[in-house]
């Protein structure tokens, strides 16, 4: 492992992500690939040493990019951010997921299998639907139930990924992760969002009545969990990553507020098929692979919350 495209690089998790891996291993070599859509934003990538990472402007969905990159680039891992995240933007725009999700995820793919490249898929737990309240929290044998068109094009890209390696051996790993947070997040997510407008004086809208429940891992602690599968990871694995907690949406809107000294909640209409509760069980990456969160949920808010501060007037 030492040259590694990166797609979708510029965005929250995956620039995350570059930092992490260019600050621990000197001899690692990272091409990012980003289409540059509203997520991605160069700044994400300042102070990274431009003789190991070389970034270039395209798109998943154009196979021909993607071979290039490839080939001129000696390509021996693709680590796979790049797709659309929002779900209310898939409420509003499904075709755009199912086209950078499902079919950019199958150019991928394809190429990887052309040019014997492993394949590392970061997907979410939002495939395996919603929880109640008392219900045990997903393992990586849990069924698949995606809720939403953007769930759903994930739930649809893994299944392409284990589809390739059962039938072309293609070397594969993926990692089903809960909510990220932390610094470099798009301010259309919930903590983004309630601290910037909270600091332009603006309300924070909640839906429904906020208490649908969440498990929050900071990006950090994604990225090394994602390094530590890259590493140790048994082919042909799925690994869940968790921060091991559940706080409801309304408790964390009050945190932030909390933390910044003022605010105000705005409450809207519930989404569309909101789902109720997310939890992720992450005993088998603890005792395989032995990575485990290490920022508290509270520690790693109030931190989040000093750096969007700190940009607030950039």
């Amino acid at each position: 492992m030492n040259n590694i495209l990166v797609t979708g690089g510029a965005g929250f998790i995956g620039s995350n992500f570059i930092h992490y891996v260019l600050g621990r291993d000197p001899d690692i070599q990272i091409v990012n690939l980003d289409a540059m859509t509203y997520a991605g934003n160069m700044d994400n990538l300042e102070g990274l040493p431009p003789d190991r990472l070389w970034n270039v402007h395209g798109n998943i969905c154009d196979a021909a990019v993607l071979d290039m990159v490839l080939r001129t680039c000696f390509i021996d891992t693709i680590v796979h951010f790049a797709a659309e995240t929002h779900v209310d933007r898939s409420i509003d725009a499904p075709n755009v997921f199912m086209q950078t999700n499902v079919m950019g995820a199958f150019n991928l793919l394809e190429l990887a299998r052309k040019h014997n490249i492993r394949f590392h898929h970061v997907s979410t737990d939002e495939v395996y639907g919603s929880l109640s309240p008392g219900e045990d929290p997903w393992t990586e044998a849990s069924p698949y139930a995606p809720n939403s068109p953007y769930s759903a094009s994930k739930a649809a890209s893994d299944h392409l990924v284990r589809s390739y390696g059962h039938t072309y051996g293609l070397e594969y790993t993926i990692t089903n992760c809960t909510n990220n947070y932390g610094p470099r997040q798009h301010p259309e997510k919930l903590i983004p969002l309630a601290i910037t407008n909270t600091l332009a004086g603006k309300p924070t809208p909640v839906y429904g009545d906020g208490q649908q429940i969440r498990d929050w891992v900071h990006v950090e602690d994604h990225c090394e969990a994602i390094w530590q599968v890259l590493a140790k990871g048994k082919m042909g694995e799925t690994y869940n990553i968790g921060g091991d907690n559940q706080p409801t949406n309304l408790h964390i809107v009050c945190a932030i507020h909390r933390a910044l000294g003022k605010g105000s909640i705005e409450y809207v209409e519930d989404r569309l098929g909101h789902d109720c509760r997310y939890a992720i069980d992450s005993t088998k990456i603890y005792e395989e692979l032995g990575w485990e969160p290490k920022k508290p949920l509270w520690v790693g808010l109030k931190e989040t919350v000093e750096w969007y501060k700190e940009r607030a007037d950039k």
